[in-house]
């Protein structure tokens, strides 16, 4: 693996206008970092990369290269991009396992972190570095939430975040388990106890429902809870899953995985919300894929559709007269997810938009005075990378407020 590596790092060009840093929506220093590695400057190389995207190792495993910098690689018009993901995994694995913490002068003031999912991880590592005392929050007992409870082992390998909580450990940021913010604790408890502002990055765990009869039945099941817990279901031999986004590929992957003989993905159209990579992967583990299929109720015995009519750009003008029931022993709803409301409940003040998601504005504060937000909580589903560059800059956001 370590001569592949390099070999792909000799294939730089080194490009004055790196597109594939242009691409990346944080903006990772390719050419540099490529650089430093080839000159046997590893520890280098990893700490511009952390210091650039504190999940830096992660979005090398879980990004979509494809759409991002390999596929913005100037090599790849004539030939294959390289793949700096490569790189950029063996370069951050190493430098987490090495990285030397050095504690900045206190600033004297301790800040609140709401969520442990990449977003919430962020915003701790950048404030925690610059010297405020930071106490991180979540609902469950191990830090990540999505990157730990919704990707599963064999895309994510869970002993990357056991080195995260390492280096957390030795950088002061506090840990907190198992504690829920509008149920025992609300974020004016925070405020009584001194804390000067408080992120929010509690992603969007809340399972969106379809509105149909049978979605309460025994056989139906919601995407994000299975992957959370999927050795707690009985799913049997033949599963139906409605929708195409990336959650519902991973649900797919895992259920062929304990033991389902059969999974059908399921969705009303032909556009796939799923990254082509995720896709890929979902077929060649033996998902397969229905298109035109309108979910209408589930029963005991499978979902029933409606079989959409396309014309010549595939768009659907029309449904079937007839319905179809589809024989399967689970149905699986995995059509995105919202944020639970608990924090808009208890927290005076606090807004969200029709969808749920809060209000924040340029600064990424949100409408209660010293409360920020980033990440799916702000904008729904999106990517790790896209969570991490917007609590980066909720935290330059937090610090400045805090001073001022």
């Amino acid at each position: 693996m370590a001569l592949r590596i390099v070999t792909e790092a000799n294939r730089c060009l080194q490009c004055k206008k790196p597109l594939c840093q242009e691409a990346c929506p944080i903006h990772t220093p390719i050419p540099k970092a490529i650089a430093l590695f080839k000159e046997n400057r590893l520890m280098e190389a990893g700490e511009m990369l952390f210091d650039n995207n504190p999940m830096s190792v992660i979005c090398s495993i879980v990004c979509d290269h494809e759409a991002q910098c390999a596929g913005h690689c100037v090599l790849g018009r004539k030939s294959s991009p390289v793949t700096f993901y490569n790189i950029e995994r063996f370069i951050s694995e190493a430098y987490l396992d090495r990285m030397k913490i050095e504690k900045p002068e206190p600033k004297g003031k301790k800040t609140a972190v709401i969520g442990a999912g990449p977003a919430g991880l962020t915003a701790a590592v950048e404030l925690a570095k610059a010297g405020y005392e930071v106490t991180l929050f979540d609902d469950n007992d191990h830090i990540g939430g999505m990157l730990n409870y919704g990707i599963p082992d064999f895309r994510l390998p869970k002993n990357l975040l056991e080195k995260y909580q390492k280096v957390m450990n030795k950088m002061g940021i506090q840990f907190r388990p198992n504690t829920s913010f509008g149920e025992s604790l609300r974020i004016q408890d925070l405020f009584r106890d001194n804390y000067a502002s408080v992120f929010i990055g509690t992603g969007v765990w809340r399972p969106k429902t379809l509105g149909i009869a049978g979605e309460s039945l025994a056989n139906v099941h919601f995407g994000v809870s299975y992957l959370a817990k999927p050795d707690a279901y009985e799913l049997g031999d033949k599963v139906a899953i409605i929708g195409m986004g990336n959650v519902a590929m991973d649900v797919a992957r895992t259920a062929l995985r304990h033991g389902a003989q059969q999974v059908t993905l399921y969705a009303r159209s032909k556009r796939i919300a799923a990254s082509q990579h995720e896709m890929e992967y979902a077929q060649l583990d033996g998902a397969e894929f229905a298109f035109g299929y309108a979910i209408q109720e589930i029963t005991p015995e499978g979902p029933v559709f409606r079989i959409a009519q396309f014309d010549e750009n595939d768009k659907v003008i029309g449904y079937e007269p007839e319905t179809e029931l589809v024989r399967a022993d689970a149905t699986i709803l995995a059509v995105s997810q919202a944020p639970k409301n608990r924090l808009l409940l208890t927290t005076e003040g606090l807004m969200a938009n029709d969808r749920g998601l809060l209000i924040t504005d340029e600064n990424c504060m949100t409408t209660v005075d010293g409360v920020f937000a980033a990440g799916d909580v702000v904008h729904g589903s999106h990517t790790v990378v896209a969570a991490a560059n917007e609590a980066r800059l909720a935290a330059q956001a937090m610090m400045r407020y805090m001073e001022n």
